[in-house]
């Protein structure tokens, strides 16, 4: 008998999750990450441009975050980035600051 009540109790006890438990007007940060671009609420881009900090002469370069070329230092002529299909990859020891909108 008890283990019929205790089982009852964690049944009704906890909470369901339904449909209209999401609010969908308005939509958490967490979740409108996760969307894609154009499924979002307002909708924005993936991309965004970087300062990259040149691990040799310490030069600040901007950089797009999906270049599709290599992208070198104006200083010293030393590789910022390596060729991906979509992201941009920094070399090691460049430092990388996402530039505010």
């Amino acid at each position: 008998y008890q283990r019929r009540v205790r089982g009852l109790c964690t049944l009704l006890c906890q909470p369901t999750m339904g449909f209209f438990d999401a609010d969908l007007a308005y939509p958490t940060v967490r979740v409108e990450r996760l969307k894609h671009k154009r499924a979002r609420l307002v909708q924005g881009p993936n991309s965004f441009f970087v300062d990259c900090k040149c691990p040799q002469c310490f030069a600040v370069t901007t950089v797009y975050s999906h270049a599709t070329t290599e992208v070198k230092c104006a200083g010293c002529d030393e590789k910022l980035t390596r060729q991906t299909g979509g992201k941009v990859r920094f070399v090691e020891g460049a430092s990388v600051r996402r530039k505010k909108d």
